[in-house]
């Protein structure tokens, strides 16, 4: 009988969770419609990894209601190039109130989206910018493909900035080792005991 109801509600339970869709809700949502495939991070969490790893972290920089961050998110989710450079970076994505508030966030306005890359140490890197863009709005980017170009940029100029432990160096020569000669050693004379009173000496 018990096998019997453990199906009964093994059965609903199915019937249930494939019946009634599940949304989830944006907090869930770490890609905010960038792509679930990337792997995402708070600021401060990016932050902290990106420092310990020497990685470069992204920044994107957008809005929920903004109309050029809606018709960007898919054209980024959706790039397989994008996709495969993300491993190099600590990708970090930021919405609505989760925007960062220091002015160097906002090198040149706070026009949104923006993508900014900064170095190990969360310095804003203002060299690296979209250069098909607008000069008046530099971290601006309106599709993938300006993305791609500015993260193969940010690799050349940033790459991993820390030094892996063991790391071989192949550019150094070892001299060899000096084999030295044996030398042959006497054998220590062993002297006879002599018993030495003490008012001889």
């Amino acid at each position: 009988m018990a096998l019997i109801n453990n199906y009964y509600v093994s059965l609903s339970a199915f019937l249930l969770l494939n019946i009634i869709p599940v949304e989830i809700s944006a907090e869930e949502d770490l890609g905010n419609g960038l792509g679930e495939n990337y792997e995402w991070y708070t600021l401060e969490d990016g932050l902290k990894i990106s420092k310990d790893t020497g990685k470069p972290l992204m920044l994107i920089i957008h809005k929920s209601w903004c109309g050029a961050c809606k018709a960007f998110k898919p054209k980024f989710a959706e790039s397989s190039e994008a996709l495969q450079l993300s491993k190099n970076f600590v990708m970090v994505n930021t919405i609505d109130d989760e925007e960062p508030k220091e002015d160097k966030y906002a090198p040149d306005g706070g026009y949104i989206p923006r993508i900014l890359f900064l170095d190990s140490q969360g310095e804003v890197q203002q060299s690296i910018y979209n250069k098909k863009g607008n000069p008046t709005y530099k971290f601006y980017y309106y599709d993938d493909k300006t993305v791609v170009d500015s993260m193969k940029e940010a690799l050349e100029e940033l790459g991993s900035q820390t030094v892996k432990p063991f790391e071989t160096l192949e550019s150094q020569t070892v001299q060899p080792v000096e084999v030295l000669e044996m030398q042959t050693v006497k054998p220590v004379e062993v002297l006879e005991t002599q018993t030495v009173k003490a008012d001889e000496l």
